[in-house]
């Protein structure tokens, strides 16, 4: 490890590197027995896996990466799916509902799939988990509740729980009401007869042999039965406590929303004779109305969404910011932060080692950034693909890119070719059915018409800059009350929207003749307009 990285990382502010201080602290002498610190996020495959599951996945590999720079100590990464849980309700978002709904209640491993591709509803979703999983590289261990419970593996742990039921219940029941805590059990038997996770009051008969005994409602009937062996599971808050204990969990974040779960499970583990695991709250992600992302409502973005209309890194970005801060996820935020992504790399070769660890690249790639650059922003291929028109190919894309980079080519831009198929894939579903030109009004006629006779006058190797000064005269000098004005004129009549790029930018980009063009149209628009009375 390089001293120098170490040394920063010891004293970054860098949110990764503060959590991994945590885990140097628990731990600074090393886990005991040479073991490796465990990290785990845990997933619940009730719905299909979205970007609250991934991002949660990200962020504890964030802070995993950080733990390397700090500590030479080995670790592990579980991703847990706790798919042994009784299915609540029928998500919206996924076919056969009546089906599913004949099965309320039974563990998520026990019920078809209702896409018919899997043996069980939670093996399609564990799939789809691990698929997306394996796309961003994350070095994960897999681990299914209801593969550790059937075999055993969290026997002893269960155990654990019968010879302190009553302790586990000292924590819970005071933070139940009256009506709930009548029927409360940490213990969930399964039915025999109905197939059910059972929500009922258990007696223990024998906690080293694990028999628990319960009224099965299928039958009415008193039934002894084993807790071991996955003939129960855990509820909830006591099952993250036993899965803690059992696993040695060492580092797991949580959503805010799961706060008070987080201080009871670890009361719980205490009482199992466990010591909690760090970990920290970061805020859910919003849909564009302000509401919490739902794996049963399937709103917000899906993972699928935001890598056709922006690639992973930027996605990884906006998971990277400010995680104790409630963001939206909606279709608009996608440019900014691929654009985002992009100043943030841009800059890193020339800071030094403290400014690296603030930079989200550095945790986006672990800092082992790659090789290449971005000749021109994604929100200026937004603005060209815009006056395009619809049928835009990425080879025409390219040919307008060549009046602007001189060595324009897939191969010399491989993640500029990437970018363009994101840019025609946003602009064709999110962007081309707002765009709507305006005629240009009152004094925009003459200035576009100034602006017009300024290009014709251009050499024909004008920069960019050299384009953006003509287009800033003419706005100091038009009539307009600010140049805001003046360039709110010009994205609306060229380009349809309210907001656009640097003009001089785009101009080069586009080419001076097919500038002139647009603004002919729009000039052609005004004359041609009805007079208003």
């Amino acid at each position: 490890m390089n001293d120098e990285l170490r040394t920063a990382a010891l004293e970054s502010k860098a949110w990764p590197y503060e959590e991994a201080r945590k885990l140097l602290k628990r731990y600074p002498n090393g886990k005991p027995g040479g073991e490796a610190v465990l990290f785990e996020t845990g997933y619940g495959p009730s719905g299909l896996p979205h970007i609250g599951t991934f991002n949660e996945v990200l962020r504890t590999t964030m802070v995993r990466q950080a733990f390397h720079a700090l500590s030479d100590q080995p670790t592990r990464l579980v991703a847990f799916s706790d798919d042994m849980d009784g299915l609540r309700k029928v998500p919206d978002n996924v076919p056969n509902g009546a089906m599913l709904a004949e099965h309320l209640g039974k563990p998520l491993t026990r019920i078809p799939d209702p896409f018919g591709k899997f043996d069980n509803f939670a093996a399609h979703n564990n799939a789809m988990l691990r698929e997306f999983l394996d796309r961003f590289g994350f070095d994960y261990e897999f681990v299914s509740s209801t593969d550790y419970y059937t075999q055993g593996r969290f026997d002893e742990a269960l155990r654990g729980v019968l010879r302190h039921y009553q302790g586990v219940m000292d924590v819970m029941l005071p933070t139940l009401r009256a009506e709930r805590r009548a029927t409360y059990s940490p213990i969930l038997p399964i039915s025999q007869v109905s197939g059910i996770v059972l929500q009922v009051p258990v007696e223990v008969i024998d906690a080293e042999a694990g028999t628990i005994a319960f009224t099965d409602p299928a039958t009415g009937e008193r039934v002894e039965q084993s807790a071991l062996g996955g003939m129960s599971k855990l509820q909830w808050k006591v099952d993250w406590a036993m899965r803690w204990v059992a696993l040695g969990v060492d580092y797991e974040m949580a959503g805010k929303d799961l706060i008070d779960s987080v201080t009871q499970s670890s009361k719980i583990a205490r009482v199992l004779g466990g010591r909690p695991p760090e970990g920290f709250n970061y805020e859910m992600f919003l849909d564009e109305n302000g509401e919490k992302i739902s794996k049963s409502k399937g709103n917000g973005l899906s993972l699928e969404q935001w890598l056709t209309y922006g690639p992973e890194e930027s996605l990884a970005f906006y998971a990277y910011r400010e995680p104790k801060k409630a963001k939206q996820l909606h279709m608009g935020v996608i440019p900014r932060a691929v654009d985002e992504y992009w100043q943030f790399r841009g800059n890193y070769a020339g800071q030094a080692i403290k400014e690296r660890l603030g930079n989200p690249v550095h945790h986006i790639h672990d800092g082992k950034l790659p090789e290449g650059e971005l000749p021109v922003t994604f929100g200026l291929l937004l603005n060209l693909v815009g006056v395009m028109g619809e049928g835009a190919t990425p080879d025409q894309v390219w040919a307008y890119l060549a009046n602007y980079v001189p060595d324009a080519s897939a191969a010399r831009y491989p993640e500029l070719d990437r970018l363009i198929g994101h840019a025609l894939a946003y602009h064709r579903d999110f962007i081309a059915p707002t765009l709507k030109r305006r005629a240009p009004e009152g004094v925009e006629v003459e200035a576009l018409q100034r602006l017009d006779a300024a290009l014709a006058a251009l050499p024909a190797d004008a920069s960019a800059e050299d384009i953006q000064n003509e287009v800033y005269e003419i706005g100091k000098t038009g009539g307009f009350d600010s140049l805001r004005d003046w360039f709110k004129a010009l994205y609306e009549t060229l380009l349809g929207s309210s907001q656009g790029p640097r003009m001089g930018s785009f101009i080069k980009l586009y080419g001076v003749e097919n500038s002139r063009k647009l603004i002919g149209e729009a000039v052609g628009a005004a004359t041609s307009a009805p007079v208003r009375a």
